[in-house]
């Protein structure tokens, strides 16, 4: 399969052999990465961006590539993210197909693509590998870790395995550990994967690639990431153009289902499914309760959380999340606010769902802006 590198991508070798949390090392893997802005003297001023499941390095324009970056919005010049004040890192996750090694990369070892020999995946593993390049930029303390969805995992995970590697933290629709819902969704998406004929227990090429799995796994994926009342203000019931001829029966009738089969296929060919496995595998077995299992409570998810040491964070979600649903966002604030931080949580009334930090930039804008400006 092909890996898909935006253009000015830059990449950090990671130690080798690179030690996996679930046994396994990698050997000549590297993480993608992009930068914006400039680092001061004092190499003080610099914010890390972790990602969801499927966002390459590429959050905006940059000297290296001037095509609009997934949150072109929010990083840059006078923007939330401040590029004229901020030196902003943004990596692509280990386990990604989109520069940093995953599933669809080469193994050294047998010069073959890794596909599922590559080692069981944690968010852990990613937090680990970004921080190592923020390291090798000499960068010693962020000022700010920014995760989102996913990356809200990954950058938990940074904080409590590295103290004192970042002053200050945004989590955006994160969480401390995964539910059983969104397990739930998650299991059936990678089960549409799995039953795919083309899937092939992983053994798939650009001719034989396992798109029919790949499309419901996105489908179901899109359903969770926005909400009912947006599906309702969006689409209502209105159908698709009743002249068409009917191609198939129990075919596309409403316009929701033609926005999902659209948007589905848009992604399936620039996502490798291997990769898609393992990464969404990796947050459901997330679960910072595991870290407190020695507390007199034991397992309590509060605990991990106040074993992190931040000086301030906020924790954001949209009301109607239902994949990271917003009580997540309130435990993280009340569990960093236990290990001594300054931790606000912030509700948004947002119509969007999961997606609404990508798309509702007015809500989401100010309050990323406004915590920025105080540290």
């Amino acid at each position: 399969m092909t890996e898909f590198i935006p253009p000015g991508t830059r990449f950090h070798p990671l130690p080798s052999p690179f030690r996996m949390k679930r046994g396994g090392a990698l050997h000549g893997a590297r993480v993608a990465y992009e930068t914006w802005g400039t680092l001061n003297e004092r190499r003080d001023n610099a914010v890390l961006i972790v990602t969801g499941l499927s966002p390459d390095a590429h959050a905006a324009r940059n000297a290296g590539n001037p095509d609009e970056g997934w949150w072109e919005p929010m990083v840059g010049s006078g923007k939330p993210i401040d590029t004229d004040r901020w030196f902003v890192v943004c990596v692509n996750s280990l386990g990604s197909c989109k520069g940093s090694t995953g599933p669809a990369s080469v193994n050294p070892d047998t010069g073959a693509l890794y596909r599922l020999d590559f080692p069981e995946l944690s968010v852990e593993d990613g937090a680990n590998a970004a921080f190592d390049v923020v390291r090798g930029l000499g960068i010693e303390q962020l000022a700010c870790i920014i995760g989102n969805s996913m990356g809200g995992m990954t950058a938990l995970a940074y904080l409590l395995l590295h103290p004192g590697a970042a002053r200050t933290h945004i989590n955006i629709s994160g969480s401390a550990q995964a539910l059983p819902f969104s397990i739930a969704i998650r299991s059936l998406q990678r089960e549409a994967i799995r039953l795919d004929p083309h899937w092939n227990h992983g053994q798939y090429d650009d001719d034989t690639y396992p798109e029919s799995g790949m499309r419901m796994a996105r489908k179901l994926g899109v359903i969770t990431y926005r909400s009912a009342l947006e599906w309702d203000g969006r689409f209502g019931r209105v159908r698709l153009d009743s002249d068409r001829p009917d191609e198939e029966p129990f075919g596309l009738e409403f316009q929701v289902e033609s926005y999902l089969e659209g948007h589905a296929r848009r992604f399936v060919r620039r996502f490798d499914p291997n990769c898609y496995l393992y990464l969404s595998r990796s947050m459901d077995w997330f679960d910072l309760a595991e870290y407190a299992a020695q507390e007199p409570a034991g397992g309590d998810v509060v605990a991990g959380l106040a074993k992190i040491r931040v000086q301030r964070a906020l924790a954001i979600g949209a009301t109607t999340d239902i994949l990271f649903p917003l009580q997540q966002q309130q435990q993280i604030a009340e569990g960093l606010a236990a290990g001594g931080a300054q931790a606000d949580f912030l509700p948004l009334e947002s119509p969007q769902g999961h997606d609404a930090f990508l798309v509702d930039y007015d809500r989401f804008g100010p309050a990323v802006r406004d915590f920025l400006a105080s540290i």
